[in-house]
């Protein structure tokens, strides 16, 4: 019996099946992405989108879609389904469904009368092609199948319509046909592993609506283009594999593809199966670096968000050679101290403060990975001197160290820190000034560096910046600490400190440097654990703060005006966990498992097998924002690690 379980008798209720998504990357850039049901449901949905330098660098919605029709004794059943304007569905493919089971790859169970017909797909490893088998278990006359493909060739973040430019002519290649919609994008090579009859039909469906896109206030209506229709018989147990791909594939090596691919997939055979498979996809290997992708469908790279994920993704990934590639892709793009914002064709602003004290935090956790102490301040010393030297001379974005020792970061109008939403342009939550995180994550970068330099003996640097640390902490506990309140405040600016209740301060009391005693850190924990902890993770914001939104929902102004404001990150919940265990060491065991069974509960909810971006910060908790997060995978593996790491402490 599968580890994921889905109610048989939910599958053809769209209420059901279109709220539960299913991803699936090649490690490359590439994505398929699409609902339970086979419909839609976002203009970042499809059967095979991918990279396209050519152009703009973006991701290209190639495939959108592939309905199957079962033709018997003249009767057509199409198993596809899109949603049109009016809240009208054609065709209504997913009243046949039913058994739908994901532990390798999705596998769909159709039921049409006497005919029983199963459709598999797969992403192939590290090529821009996909694999859709389908397989005839049960039939009592004679069978045929119709394939009509749905193509797009458009960017992830715009829509098609229908226009005399789209280029509608094809070319035979082996089992199959090729089209190039329009110059600058390669051909889609549609491939069967046997032969098939192709009709050529070229015609736009128009008004095909996407449901969550006009829920987040963003056009929603697009026109597809259908070039025809492939036609073939098929016998009872037959396997017919189709191939969409940007290559020619030679379709006698299909099937063989197909089996290879399934067989080089982790199974989500338990929740660690399926942190790992999620874990595997965010891996992006491409002939000039090796990276992580932050989140699917519609992010690229987040740099700090790589490195809060890689220490946790590193459990999963188990490849220290890996690890340590995505690391240095990382460090080469270091310029006066600070890592860009994103990575991309175009680059990006290098407007972020937390970075490259992020990158610090993730080599002391991998340190051993790669290779040790020593081997580490050998290798990155460059790296970290730079980082260091420019946050005590000041750099970039007025971002330099205060005569009190504490990181001030102060540019108007830019959010510098992790929490950078925008709203008519401006920082929803600035944070101008010195946060907290920041500067405990500086404590911890100096005391690190300074431990590393002591075991390679570097005197030199030890002189510099051995007696950095003690004035770090003083500062840091006179400016951030109130013993009235019990906590710290969120960020100080000019001799005021925002005291509004943030998970950021925990954090600060979970870094293995920290300036916070014992006690001050099991303060901080109590009250994250009374306000801002759920199932979920940890609120943005306290629900008794009077900017508190429950709700992250609305256009893409209000969801920019809540996402910091109250809504859930999951990645958090790393921290809170690691202090709460350095705290409560054994007495703290039985309570964060109780925590982590919250996450559990959403492997069969948003996105099949994976963690989402954010969480509605009020009950029931309902996943928003993009359907799979690094972040939050890496640090729910590494909280589990760490729950594990005690529990055998405890043993022996």
């Amino acid at each position: 019996m599968s580890y994921l379980k889905f109610d048989k008798n939910q599958l053809v209720n769209l209420e059901y099946s279109l709220m539960r998504e299913i991803l699936h990357t090649n490690r490359a850039g590439s994505y398929c992405c699409t609902t339970l049901s086979g419909c839609n449901t976002r203009k970042y949905h499809g059967l095979l989108v991918c990279p396209n330098n050519l152009l703009d660098g973006g991701k290209h919605v190639l495939l959108s879609s592939l309905d199957a029709t079962i033709i018997q004794h003249g009767a057509e059943f199409n198993l596809g389904i899109h949603k049109y304007s009016g809240d009208f569905y054609e065709p209504r493919g997913h009243k046949y469904i039913r058994d739908f089971d994901i532990e390798t790859i999705p596998i769909t169970t159709y039921r049409v009368g006497g005919v029983i017909l199963t459709m598999e797909r797969v992403l192939v490893e590290e090529a821009e092609q996909v694999l859709i088998r389908y397989t005839l278990v049960d039939a009592h006359s004679e069978t045929k199948l119709r394939f009509k493909p749905f193509l797009a060739f458009r960017n992830v973040h715009t829509l098609s319509h229908s226009n005399l430019y789209a280029n509608s002519k094809y070319r035979e290649v082996p089992k199959g046909v090729a089209f190039q919609l329009y110059d600058g994008y390669p051909s889609l090579n549609m491939q069967f592993s046997k032969n098939t009859e192709y009709v050529h039909n070229p015609d736009w469906y128009y008004n095909i609506e996407y449901m969550k896109d006009r829920t987040r206030g963003y056009d929603y209506l697009e026109d597809l283009f259908v070039p025809g229709y492939f036609e073939t018989d098929i016998k009872k147990g037959e396997s017919i594999v189709f191939s969409a791909s940007t290559s020619e594939a030679r379709p006698e090596e299909l099937k063989k593809l197909f089996t290879r691919e399934v067989n080089n997939k982790t199974p989500r055979d338990s929740f660690f199966g399926c942190l790992r498979n999620s874990a595997e996809q965010f891996v992006v290997k491409m002939p000039s670096f090796t990276d992580i992708q932050a989140g699917y469908p519609w992010y690229n790279g987040r740099i700090n968000q790589t490195f809060v994920a890689l220490p946790g993704l590193s459990l999963a990934l188990n490849n220290p050679d890996l690890v340590s590639r995505i690391i240095d892709t990382n460090v080469s793009r270091l310029k006066n101290g600070l890592f860009p914002r994103k990575w991309g064709r175009h680059g990006s602003d290098y407007d972020s403060v937390d970075s490259p004290l992020w990158f610090f935090w993730t080599v002391q956790n991998l340190v051993d990975d790669l290779g040790g102490k020593k081997a580490v301040w050998k290798k990155y010393k460059p790296a970290f001197t730079e980082i260091l030297e420019a946050f005590k001379k000041g750099t970039d974005f007025n971002i330099g160290m205060m005569e009190n020792g504490l990181i001030n970061a102060y540019t108007p109008g830019i959010a510098l820190t992790w929490m950078n939403a925008y709203s008519d342009g401006f920082p929803v939550t600035p944070r101008y000034g010195s946060p907290v995180e920041v500067n405990a994550l500086w404590y911890n970068a100096v005391c690190f560096a300074l431990e590393l330099a002591s075991e390679a003996k570097d005197k030199a640097f030890i002189k510099e910046w051995g007696e950095l640390p003690e004035h770090i902490a003083a500062s840091f506990i006179s400016t951030f600490w109130s013993e009235e309140k019990g906590y710290l405040g969120d960020c100080c600016f000019q001799g005021t400190c925002d005291w509004t209740i943030r998970p950021n301060q925990v954090i600060a009391a979970a870094l293995y440097y920290s300036p916070l005693s014992k006690e001050m850190k099991k303060s901080v924990l109590s009250l994250a654990k009374k306000d801002l902890l759920t199932p979920r993770g940890l609120r943005t914001l306290s629900p008794e703060n009077e900017r508190y939104m429950g709700s992250y929902e609305g256009n893409e102004q209000q969801r920019e005006e809540a996402i910091h404001q109250g809504s859930i990150f999951p990645w958090l919940i790393g921290f809170f966990i690691e202090g709460y265990l350095k705290i409560h060491k054994r007495g703290g065991l039985a309570f964060t498992k109780t925590i982590m069974e919250g996450f559990e509960e959403e492997m069969t909810q948003h996105c099949i097998g994976t963690i989402s971006e954010v969480y509605n910060g009020n009950p029931p908790h309902t996943g928003k924002g993009s359907v799979s997060q690094a972040w939050n995978i890496g640090e729910i593996l590494r909280a589990y690690h760490l729950i594990d790491t005690y529990e055998s402490e405890n043993q022996n």
